[in-house]
């Protein structure tokens, strides 16, 4: 009764394991009988632990184990969801009955190719009442984990088996979005860097974008990283579509409507001025332009042409009131012109076509062995933080459409519910629609969406629902575990019911960019690159001085400088 079973067209030549190199972890454990089918519904199997001849202890087996049914055609293959014993025993020698309930999520065949045994997705040839389950042994957790013949990425090691890697499908895990979820704390930054640091080593010419919200990054890829934050980034103005160039200048309240209208001309005007002193308008014909200027081209233009504008406009107009919309867009205007912080985007006292220069940058083109760029923005302004991503998003997706699908690229989103959230009167609106476009079609462009969140259940559930890969680590709350289970669709959804129980860098990952549903352990990064933790630990800092006077003196200094009290107009 306990001599294993071998599956349906195994070879006599099969080797009976792979070389394996010994990791730290729970030693290989044997393909041994363990308990027998009773039921069976749909894509669950039920099936009674067994007891060993003159050993009272019955297997020990645990949720996420990867077991395996054998069966005349095809060896199935799923995860154990639950245990449980519906009927204790109640003395008098009588045993209780032990249950384990199992998913059951794919199948060994032999593959028509090669005649070798290969692990598919989905179950054709369904177990039966008395078929024997056995415990997943190291050589089937490999061949089930590791696709032969497609590019895979080692992120760490499996829960089942410390020894065998965990690995992530490349193709299917870029190309079709993916999140990351999990309270503060348990290593979300740490799993996101850990994935892209196998990636960028396996591909040198990559084109990756990281909105870095918190500074976290910057010595997380070394020299392979292209570092960007205000004090060197370049994104113009007029780079601008006039959705997020009205989000920027204008006001919000009774007036707003008036200052559009008047921007949407003095920027036409502006456009217009440009066009016919600058010197590029052959070029500007050669590229397709026919004369037209629409406020949405991402066409050069002076600020001071606007001002002008807006000052003709002035002197035609004899009420008060009706001068009041204009004098408050000009202070507007003014007084971000002049305002240090924002002078990545309305500084520049020149106006120069560098758009190839400024898109070469951001997304990499050519990397020049950077394949990554890291743009930080925790010291951006809140109220332009929404215009400055929906700009790099629609830019990223615009590009790829233009490249015809020929620049492959990703961007990552930290606090992606910030940019996104769920509720549609929160947030900026243009941000929404730019990742939104991206998660629906910016797959038919090379262009991947990388999620990371805290708290899914705030974000916009059409950006979660087209990540086809979940990497689920601890959450706590319930909101947040039943929204992760409403938007994913699995075979092993029962996975999830264990979130909040999982250790820092452990998940659980379903979806396409992984052979079958598999409990991880992320591999430890810190010799590689990790990212930065401003707060050293209250014990640590509180242990000794940790800041004089001088250095509040300069905290205050560098505050000043950067943040300077701006007119309301």
């Amino acid at each position: 009764m306990n001599t294993p079973v071998s599956a349906p067209g195994a070879r006599a030549d099969e080797p009976e394991a792979p070389p394996f190199i010994e990791r730290r972890g729970k030693p290989a454990v044997p393909p041994r009988r363990i308990a027998h089918v009773v039921s069976v519904s749909g894509s669950q199997a039920v099936a009674v632990l067994e007891r060993e001849s003159g050993n009272q202890d019955e297997a020990r087996v645990e949720i996420g184990q990867l077991v395996k049914v054998p069966t005349p055609l095809a060896t199935v293959v799923g995860l154990v969801s639950a245990v449980s014993a519906p009927t204790p025993a109640s003395g008098g020698g009588a045993e209780d009955i032990r249950l384990i309930e199992i998913n059951l999520a794919g199948e060994v065949v032999d593959d028509p190719k090669d005649g070798r045994l290969s692990f598919r997705r989905g179950v054709s040839h369904l177990p039966t009442i008395g078929d024997a389950v056995l415990l997943a042994d190291r050589y089937d957790l490999t061949r089930v984990y590791t696709q032969p013949n497609v590019a895979t990425i080692e992120v760490g090691s499996l829960f089942q088996d410390a020894a065998v890697p965990a690995r992530f499908l490349v193709d299917d895990l870029l190309a079709k979005h993916f999140i990351v979820v999990g309270t503060t704390g348990c290593g979300k930054s740490c799993a996101l860097t850990a994935i892209l640091q196998r990636v960028l080593e396996a591909h040198n010419h990559a084109h990756i974008v990281m909105l870095d919200v918190h500074n976290e990054y910057p010595t997380a890829f070394g020299d392979q990283a292209e570092l960007i934050d205000p004090t060197n980034l370049n994104l113009p103005f007029w780079l601008l579509n006039f959705q997020e160039l009205s989000a920027a200048l204008t006001s919000g309240d009774a007036y707003h409507d008036a200052e559009i209208e008047i921007l949407s001309d003095a920027v036409i005007a502006a456009k217009r001025r440009y066009s016919d002193a600058s010197s590029n308008r052959q070029i500007a014909r050669r590229a397709g332009d026919s004369g037209g200027v629409t406020v949405d081209a991402p066409t050069p233009f002076r600020l001071s042409d606007v001002l002008s504008f807006i000052d003709e406009q002035l002197g035609k107009l004899e009420r008060t009131q009706k001068t009041l919309p204009y004098r408050r867009l000009k202070n507007r205007i003014e007084t971000l012109a002049s305002d240090q912080r924002y002078s990545f985007m309305f500084g520049s006292l020149t106006v120069q076509d560098t758009m190839t220069d400024i898109l070469g940058r951001l997304f990499r083109v050519p990397n020049d062995g950077r394949p990554i760029t890291v743009i930080d923005l925790s010291t951006v302004p809140p109220e332009i933080l929404d215009v400055v991503i929906s700009v790099i998003s629609r830019l990223a997706f615009d590009l790829a459409v233009w490249s015809k699908g020929g620049l492959p690229m990703l961007l990552v989103c930290e606090e992606a519910h910030r940019y996104a959230p769920a509720d549609a009167g929160q947030g900026f609106e243009p941000t929404r629609q730019a990742l939104s476009r991206i998660a629906k079609e910016g797959r038919k462009y090379g262009l991947s969406l990388a999620l990371v969140t805290q708290r899914p259940s705030e974000l916009d559930t059409t950006i979660l629902s087209q990540c086809s890969t979940v990497v689920a680590m601890r959450l706590s709350t319930e909101r947040d575990q039943q929204v992760m289970r409403s938007n994913t669709h699995d075979g092993a959804l029962d996975l999830l019911d264990f979130l909040p129980l999982l250790g820092d860098r452990e998940a659980i990952v379903l979806g396409q960019g992984v052979g079958m549903p598999m409990r991880i352990k992320f591999a430890d990064i810190a010799s590689r690159g990790v990212p930065r933790n401003l707060n050293a630990g209250f014990s640590q800092s509180w242990s000794k001085p940790n800041l004089d006077r001088a250095g509040l003196e300069a905290i205050v200094s560098r505050w000043r400088q950067a943040g300077r009290e701006r007119n309301q107009g």
